[in-house]
């Protein structure tokens, strides 16, 4: 036990004082709706048994009631994270064959355009850039790509896809969610692929864009080339 400056041991912090029994009692007749407005409250308590009457039984309802809200909602968590992250997964894996295809490929832009809506398991994938300078790319008007994407992100997915005529063409009335991904060029030149998806799950919104990025990245290099 240390000791103070003067010599004498420190004193111990006194314990809380608990409300009596009678007490509690008293505050929750004064404020009945106590309970009812912190359900989780009721996770602490012991249920009642039904012999005790209506009232009681309804208090035990509203115990288990609040339990399986509880429950429903980290069974809902759950399964929404296994979901995200089979879409994730997967689509890491389609990003690698269309990688490969980049790699062997004679024709960047037709192997973009032809290739790899089949390899993504999507309907387009479209190259456009603010100042085109090879056939096969399409042009944006100047400031497109900041408007669209916002400063330092490399990849975003959208669930409510804006101006698809001009990103996806004749497959806009097909997309239901698109991704823009940056290309970084060697020009400097704000240049981006589009990729258009009928089933939303084919473009997960979580654990996507770092993937997506890479496929950017990828492309951009394969353009280089």
């Amino acid at each position: 036990m240390s000791v103070t400056q003067t010599g004498a041991a420190p004193l111990p912090e006194p314990e809380p004082e608990l409300p009596t029994a009678e007490a509690v009692a008293a505050f929750l007749r004064a404020h009945p709706d106590f309970l009812a407005e912190r359900p989780e409250l009721f996770r602490a308590l012991s249920p009642p048994r039904r012999i005790h009457g209506e009232r009681l039984a309804d208090h035990m309802s509203a115990m288990l009631a609040a339990e399986r809200r509880r429950v429903r909602s980290l069974e809902a968590e759950m399964d929404a994270a296994v979901t995200a992250g089979r879409a994730g997964h997967g689509l890491t894996i389609r990003v690698r064959l269309a990688v490969l295809a980049l790699m062997r490929s004679t024709d960047v832009i037709d192997t973009v355009t032809q290739e790899l809506p089949a390899l993504l398991g999507i309907e387009t994938c479209t190259l456009l850039s603010e100042k085109p300078d090879r056939r096969g790319l399409l042009y944006l008007p100047r400031g497109t790509v900041m408007r669209l994407m916002g400063p330092g992100k490399d990849a975003l997915v959208r669930s409510a896809p804006t101006e698809t005529d001009t990103l996806h063409e004749e497959a806009a009335s097909l997309v239901s969610r698109d991704a823009l991904v940056r290309v970084p060029v060697w020009t400097g030149t704000p240049t981006i692929l589009a990729l258009g998806a009928r089933d939303p799950h084919a473009l997960p919104a979580k654990q996507a864009t770092a993937t997506l990025a890479f496929l950017g990245r990828a492309v951009a290099a394969a353009l280089a080339r």
